[in-house]
């Protein structure tokens, strides 16, 4: 890469337009790439040196080990299982698992839980904002979450007894997709309560807003069961298809690792365009606002009619 190049760009944003879907395609193609989840914290410091001014050599590669691995509000190193560049190595090997053991009661549950605790664990390192959570706070919202989602599971295996099988394989999808919409606002309840850090088109932070952390909420599921769609919605068909063939009935033990496979296959694509569906730093009129926002917006700067915020992934 040029040193002109380097020079020219502004570390503070991502290299492609994120005004376009294209341009956030390529930004989280980058930031989800599941190779930087095997880098050491050697290398991630090294890549936090070199986004300091003055070292524009290798500025975009470090710029995105960054990204992948500290959190954009509170700069702290992420937890590793948490970062959206292991959701294709864990959320593969799960989701492999929940569509291969789903059809006893106990393996449903099982695998239920490891899913939504893995979620629990992705959606807290990935929330909006900077203010701290006490272990009392996040142990009630992980109990919650999971609890939630486990019982919508069992609710909808219990459906599929009386459905063909074909479409008894689709239940951990439907699982998944519901459960989403209870963990995710479970474990950003805080989120929800107090609100997200708004800010001017400067960066400046102008308060907190919880009409922008629904927005942000609502987009972030949306985001998450797209995710799980290709991965959950395709393998089953195929994997329909192939236990008809003679050599997987020769060979059974080759279900589990080929429906892995087809699984990651879908999420090396999925997680980044689901990623992408909405641009990570979302804007919302102040007319939006909390009443009381808005008119501490007006006094601090009455010139702003539009703020902005990291709506999480």
């Amino acid at each position: 890469m040029s040193e002109e190049l380097s020079l020219d760009i502004n570390i503070k944003e991502p290299r492609w337009d994120q005004g376009t879907f294209m341009g956030r395609a390529k930004h989280f193609f980058m930031v989800t790439d599941p190779r930087n989840v095997l880098l050491s914290s050697e290398s991630l410091e090294e890549a936090r040196v070199i986004l300091s001014p003055g070292l524009p050599d290798e500025l975009w590669r470090a710029k995105y080990i960054y990204d992948s691995a500290f959190h954009p509000d509170t700069g702290e190193k992420m937890f590793v299982i948490g970062r959206m560049s292991a959701q294709v190595p864990m959320n593969m090997s799960i989701t492999g698992c929940m569509l291969t053991f789903y059809r006893t009661t106990p393996a449903v549950v099982f695998w239920q839980w490891v899913n939504q605790s893995f979620n629990a664990v992705v959606n807290y390192t990935n929330r909006s904002g900077d203010a701290p959570i006490t272990m009392n706070q996040l142990g009630a919202a992980y109990v919650s979450a999971t609890t939630g989602a486990v019982v919508t599971a069992l609710g909808l295996k219990s459906l599929a007894t009386r459905l063909p099988p074909i479409v008894s394989r689709f239940v951990p999808f439907a699982a998944v997709a519901a459960a989403n919409c209870i963990n995710i606002p479970f474990m950003r309840q805080r989120e929800l309560k107090y609100g997200i850090p708004v800010m001017d088109e400067n960066g400046n932070r102008l308060g907190e807003s919880a009409n922008a952390a629904k927005q942000a909420i609502v987009q972030v599921v949306v985001s998450r069961i797209g995710m799980a769609v290709p991965a959950m919605a395709i393998p089953p068909v195929i994997m329909n298809a192939l236990e008809k063939k003679a050599f997987m009935k020769r060979f059974p033990v080759l279900n589990a690792p080929v429906q892995v496979g087809l699984v990651g296959l879908c999420l090396v694509f999925a997680t980044p365009l689901c990623c992408a569906l909405f641009p990570q730093k979302r804007y919302i009129h102040v007319s939006g606002l909390e009443a009381d926002l808005q008119e501490k917006i007006r006094q601090l700067s009455p010139d702003t009619t539009t703020v902005y915020f990291n709506k999480g992934l």
